[in-house]
């Protein structure tokens, strides 16, 4: 069962009614609830309902200078409950982190359909126990985000983005260290497969800043060897080509990526080389670590005793 709710209380009401009868939730559509609550320029904040689209929020927020630093694909389909559970994240999380580092303040509808507040509106608020990220990455299965709080940041003056071509991994892996050894401070940090309209591994570098600051990284950048500006379009033909749900995600420690991608000989891949997210289609899935499944139980009981929510395919 889906639920699509038209209001707050029509989906409190419906939780309610299949906690009770034991009626299994499959997901939320959300896309009734989707209103920019509260947008305060001043205080850099924003409160939004959770079926708002990521594209939406940002277009809303750019007008007044501001953005919420998060990039992952498809943000024109991608609401911010679902960003909340899956928490995707995209070329720029080297820098900005994830959706967790920017979330302070967050309602939940329980499985029982209560309403939950954790966090608040502003950015200093310590009060209670951080139940924010505890919903992040849950994917559904402790409540259903219905509002979500976030601390924002100004646009940048300037945003430049440079690539490298890099005929083998070895050379790439040269090249990522002395990138970072470098001075340069990166937004940005990746590392595209090749195709067969790219006959070259690709290493882009992207910063962001003042105009001074980005001129003065361009410098460094291009005696590293990033010889040409460049643009995210490798991400979109990325996310955009093939089968997206082919798509294998993996987690690696940044200094054993490289060592990775020899032995996976992946298709295709675009590799976040400085926080080590390996996105890649082809090749075996690599083995994903066992999670703390005892807790994760607890944590499922308590919220979902009858175990109604979604599964937490954890």
């Amino acid at each position: 069962m889906i639920l699509r709710p038209t209001s707050r209380d029509d989906l409190s009401a419906a939780l309610a009614a299949a906690n009770k009868s034991g009626d299994r939730i499959d997901g939320y559509d959300l896309s009734s609830l989707s209103a920019i609550l509260r947008h305060t320029p001043e205080d850099m904040t924003v409160s939004v309902e959770a079926g708002a689209t990521l594209k939406a929020l940002q277009s809303r927020l750019r007008e007044g200078g501001q953005w919420l630093p998060i990039d992952p694909p498809h943000s024109e389909k991608l609401s911010i409950g679902a960003l909340l559970a899956g928490n995707p994240s995209g070329p720029r999380r080297l820098a900005y982190g994830t959706i967790r580092e920017h979330l302070i303040g967050i309602q939940v509808a329980l499985a029982d359909g209560r309403v939950i507040k954790a966090g608040g509106n502003v950015v200093k608020n310590v009060a209670g126990y951080d139940l924010c990220k505890l919903f992040v990455g849950s994917r559904g299965a402790l409540g259903c985000i219905v509002e979500a709080n976030f601390k924002l940041r100004p646009l940048a003056e300037v945003e430049q983005f440079f690539w490298a071509d890099c005929e083998t991994l070895d050379e790439v892996e040269s090249l990522l260290e002395r990138t970072l050894k470098s001075p340069v401070e990166p937004v940005a940090l990746d590392l595209v497969g090749k195709t067969e309209s790219q006959p070259t591994f690709g290493v882009i570098l992207g910063f962001a800043g003042s105009r001074a600051e980005v001129e003065w990284q361009k410098r460094q950048a291009m005696e590293l060897g990033f010889s040409r500006e460049t643009d995210l379009s490798y991400e979109t033909e990325f996310w955009s080509s093939g089968n997206v749900g082919g798509i294998h995600t993996a987690s690696i420690l940044p200094s054993r990526l490289i060592k990775t991608l020899k032995e996976l000989k992946a298709a295709q891949f675009v590799a976040r080389a400085g926080s080590g997210i390996l996105h890649y289609r082809g090749g075996a899935p690599l083995p994903a670590p066992d999670p703390p499944r005892k807790l994760l139980k607890r944590m499922k009981d308590a919220y979902d005793p009858n175990g109604i929510l979604p599964d937490p395919q954890w």
